[in-house]
């Protein structure tokens, strides 16, 4: 008999304070699922340092519950209906990460995925931001060895954290999506091995939109443009604004 297995979210893996990243979240419930490609369903907001419980599922499925049982995410197979268009260049991404850090619009946080205070290897320090003259958003992007098992592969976890933050982005440039929004639902799957200290191309682009929900595409590449990974997101903006103040536009 398989019994319920007891997880805790670390408390430096986060986006907003005191909620678990969600992309980390879902390659965690993607790598327990064992389907090529996975959609993971979020319900309620998953707490950080908190024991959580991952009931025994049927094949290709996983779950997340509090200690009560409150179901706060659910994993099941998919399938991507999405493709990636052209990546920039290494030194378009290049450029899209400096121009991230030296912005006075982007928000300086030790969000897991984008967060400029993480240290390396405590948060993935991928930044991403617009390629001028194209609808993408872009950063180039060497994942730290503290990010990655024994052999220097990442696990999913991490590898699904890099699909999460750059899709956000994409919705609030190209779609005014609302500060506050969260990721409601991602839809993934990764084709080869992404590795410590490789060059990694990671963009995204906006797909559509509707009320509060935005549906973004992310893809990460190497360096030279082969095809690591590939998500489609649905972000899902707060109630009380439905876009970005003037100011932020």
């Amino acid at each position: 008999m398989i019994q319920t297995e007891t997880v805790t979210i670390p408390g430096h893996v986060h986006g907003y304070p005191q909620v678990a990243f969600g992309g980390y979240v879902a390659g965690m419930l993607a790598r327990r699922s064992g389907a090529d490609t996975v959609r993971v369903d979020f319900r309620r907001a998953v707490p950080i340092d908190t024991p959580l419980a991952l009931p025994a599922a049927e094949p290709g499925h996983a779950t997340l519950t509090d200690a009560d049982g409150t179901l706060l995410a659910q994993a099941a197979p998919a399938t991507l209906g999405i493709t990636a268009p052209p990546g920039p260049s290494w030194s378009a991404a290049k450029r899209a990460a400096e121009a991230a850090l030296a912005s006075p619009k982007r928000p300086v946080t030790d969000c897991f995925g984008c967060g400029v205070e993480c240290a390396p290897g405590h948060g993935l320090r991928l930044f991403p931001w617009p390629v001028p003259d194209r609808p993408v958003i872009a950063a180039a992007w060497t994942p730290d060895q503290g990010l990655a098992d024994h052999n220097g592969e990442l696990p999913p976890e991490i590898v699904w954290a890099a699909l999460d933050c750059p899709g956000g982005i994409a919705a609030w440039v190209f779609q005014r999506m609302a500060r506050g929004a969260v990721t409601a639902a991602l839809t993934a799957t990764q084709v080869q091995p992404v590795l410590a200290g490789a060059e990694y191309i990671s963009h995204a682009w906006a797909i559509r939109s509707e009320g509060r929900k935005y549906t973004v595409g992310v893809s990460l590449s190497t360096r030279g443009g082969e095809l690591c990974a590939l998500a489609e997101a649905l972000w899902v903006a707060p109630r009380e604004q439905t876009q970005p103040p003037a100011s932020e536009r």
